[in-house]
């Protein structure tokens, strides 16, 4: 089975306040356990908009692929919950097979079709102990938040060595949106007694992506 990507093309919107310039991107990827979704943003960060999980077009991962009930159109099922992991980064990669827990359309070839949008959008790390501050001119948006530590040079001043090694550290939080959305300002602290303990021993920080809109859609 194999990847197909296909980009639509870009178109920049801007217009009145709180308007966010974004560029519209499509991802398709064929279901099978060695195929892989890659949704990235060169500039800006990841807004998914759409996902689709099933079938509704029997051209698209047909190759190789037998006749008859195979391609029988089929609704499909929305996978945004799934995809919402996706929201704030430049770059998210995973496997279909995270959306086998169900079938929309059993006995049909699926493909995952998904459509974001690349927004522009800050990206801020709070090391832990220390306050984490959001602000924007009109409202925050938050697009993700994740608390853990992903490598071993980000917060890295003066810490021993055993406390950078765990890099499989993570924890997406809601807590950040719960109290910062609709805001146009707020501090929130990058601690343990504020998000839990996600990996003992380990010197985190607080990963927060978010927009400054004026009207606000939630994942």
């Amino acid at each position: 089975n194999k990847l197909l990507i296909a980009a639509l093309s870009s178109a920049q919107m801007s217009s009145g306040i709180g308007m966010t310039s974004f560029s519209t991107q499509r991802t398709i990827a064929c279901d099978g356990s060695d195929n892989v979704q890659r949704l990235s943003c060169e500039d800006g960060l990841i807004s998914v908009q759409e996902a689709l999980y099933g079938r509704k077009d029997r051209e698209i991962c047909s190759e190789d692929r037998p006749n008859g009930n195979y391609w029988l159109n089929e609704p499909g099922t929305s996978s945004g919950l799934y995809l919402c992991r996706c929201d704030g980064k430049k770059v998210c990669e995973f496997n279909t097979q995270i959306l086998h827990t169900s079938d929309p359309c059993f006995g049909t070839f699926k493909y995952l079709d998904t459509t974001y949008n690349c927004v522009h959008g800050i990206h801020s790390i709070t090391c832990e102990h220390s306050l984490a501050i959001l602000k924007c001119g009109l409202v925050i948006h938050v697009q993700s938040a994740n608390y853990g530590r992903h490598d071993q040079t980000t917060c890295s001043f003066n810490r021993p060595p055993p406390q950078l090694q765990n890099v499989r550290c993570s924890h997406p939080i809601n807590k950040v949106a719960e109290s910062c959305n609709g805001k146009n300002s707020c501090i929130i602290k990058a601690s343990n007694s504020v998000f839990g303990d996600p990996c003992y021993g380990t010197f985190k920080y607080l990963e927060v992506s978010y927009t400054c809109d004026s009207l606000i859609s939630f994942c």
